[in-house]
């Protein structure tokens, strides 16, 4: 399979903030955040790998800012690593200033994605050929993040993930 670059996978979805998506102080529900991210990582999961995909794990979240009601909010999103089946899918939310139209980064957020069949099975997926230094750290921070996972879960011994770590890089 040859490989694709993080930028064949980019996803970018931008929206307003709309009443029935805010909470009684008037901002926008998480779980409004949650779905609108897990579209955007989906579709460049998809996009990688030209195959159905699954939600298997939401890594990480952080809600670093408020994104008030009628907020322009934009998702991007694009594979940060592929393994055989799975892609970690890395996301940055952006929120525009209404007066100057300047962008900030509100959240980020990391999901895993596992490539299947029609009945379901997990299928390999291309590799992943970083270009950009943001792009080799993300990926490079993804076999950490998948080692550490794998540890946490008891499936993996930390000098297991060292040996790993060591084959990936070679």
């Amino acid at each position: 399979m040859e490989a694709k670059t993080p930028k064949e996978s980019r996803t970018v979805i931008t929206d307003l903030v709309l009443p029935s998506e805010t909470n009684p102080i008037g901002n926008m529900f998480g779980g409004e955040l949650l779905a609108r991210m897990d579209r955007a990582a989906s579709i460049a999961a998809r996009r990688h790998s030209r195959r159905i995909v699954v939600t298997a794990s939401v890594n990480h979240v952080a809600f670093n800012k408020m994104i008030p009601l009628g907020s322009v909010v934009t998702v991007e999103s694009n594979v940060s690593r592929a393994f055989n089946s799975s892609m970690e899918i890395y996301l940055d939310v952006w929120i525009e200033d209404r007066e100057s139209g300047l962008r900030s980064k509100a959240n980020e957020a990391i999901y895993t994605f596992v490539a299947v069949n029609e009945m379901g099975a997990p299928v390999p997926v291309p590799p992943l050929k970083p270009e950009t230094d943001l792009e080799k750290d993300r990926y490079d921070g993804a076999l950490r993040r998948k080692q550490l996972s794998l540890v946490l879960a008891g499936k993996l011994a930390p000098q297991e993930a060292t040996e790993l770590k060591a084959l990936f890089l070679s």
